[in-house]
């Protein structure tokens, strides 16, 4: 079972919006040396929405490649088509990938047996083990408690993402919680009572700008040290807020152009943050002690 901090990598891009691998490989050394638990390739915040087939898999390949065994990798394979979903986490599979994470199909609002059936298909086509990923404010789709549990059953359905971020919805899913099935928060904001309720990690945005202080959040929740991780948490707050001022990735893009980490390059129809939040997000990134 994976642990600790995941961070939502961002899939850096050139001036020209083509994938900037050499980006990308100082990224996820930054993410390694930082003490990042493990890396979530090509999902929501890695903008796959707009990547084609072919860079997608690329980028999962890079980054398995580029970690080489020394965290974790869980490629992003979601798809509002079944057979997309598939043909996604088959090439993961190959490239090599530890575990997929596969997002709740969105815009078509399958029913809940439509959920259920999506999932089974997909584990039944390939043998790679999956973590779901429930976020209906962004697929306008919920995946219900009472569903998540029957998916749980299956052997290679290893952990939910969930990123409701209710206390009333972590408290429903964490009896599912099994050596067999881990609970991954999906929300920054809400990350450190799920852990101290009994997560086992989150998957985070605010890890690719703060890894260090994300996982010593984590490591100290895990371990039960309450006043620690609440005041890690504390002081990431603002940062938190910051990274959705506007859709993600917007402004966690902007960040790490601003810490000189990746090229300013975002793919349409998503844009550059507008110029009033640049303070805001400038000074909560000054607060946790991060050099612009």
């Amino acid at each position: 079972m994976i642990k600790g901090s995941l961070v939502a990598l961002v899939t850096p891009m050139d001036h020209e919006g083509g994938i900037d691998r050499q980006a990308l490989k100082q990224l996820v050394e930054f993410h390694i040396a930082q003490g990042t638990d493990g890396i979530v390739a090509v999902g929501t915040t890695g903008e796959s929405a707009t990547l084609n087939f072919q860079e997608h898999a690329d980028v999962i390949g890079d980054v398995v490649r580029l970690c080489a065994g020394r965290v974790p990798v869980i490629a992003g394979t979601g798809a509002n088509s079944t057979r997309e979903a598939i043909a996604l986490t088959r090439d993961a599979a190959e490239a090599g990938a530890d575990a997929c994470l596969s997002v709740v199909p969105y815009y078509n609002k399958p029913t809940q047996e439509g959920l259920y059936r999506h999932f089974c298909a997909i584990v039944e086509a390939v043998e790679l083990p999956l973590i779901l990923y429930n976020v209906p404010g962004r697929t306008a789709c919920d995946m219900l408690p009472q569903t998540v549990k029957r998916l749980a059953e299956i052997e290679r359905i290893i952990g939910i993402k969930e990123a409701v971020g209710e206390c009333e919805r972590i408290a429903a899913l964490l009896p599912l919680r099994s050596e067999g099935f881990a609970f991954y928060s999906g929300d920054d904001i809400s990350a450190c009572d799920a852990l101290l309720m009994g997560a086992d990690g989150v998957i985070s945005v605010t890890a690719n700008v703060v890894p260090a202080m994300m996982h010593r959040m984590c490591a100290a929740a895990l371990a039960e040290r309450k006043t620690d991780a609440r005041a890690l948490q504390e002081q990431m707050m603002p940062l938190h807020h910051a990274m959705f001022v506007e859709p993600n990735p917007i402004p966690v893009k902007w960040a790490l152009t601003r810490m000189g980490m990746i090229e300013s390059s975002i793919r349409l129809p998503l844009t550059p943050l507008a110029d009033q939040f640049h303070q805001q997000v400038q000074r909560a990134l000054a607060d946790c002690g991060v050099m612009i």
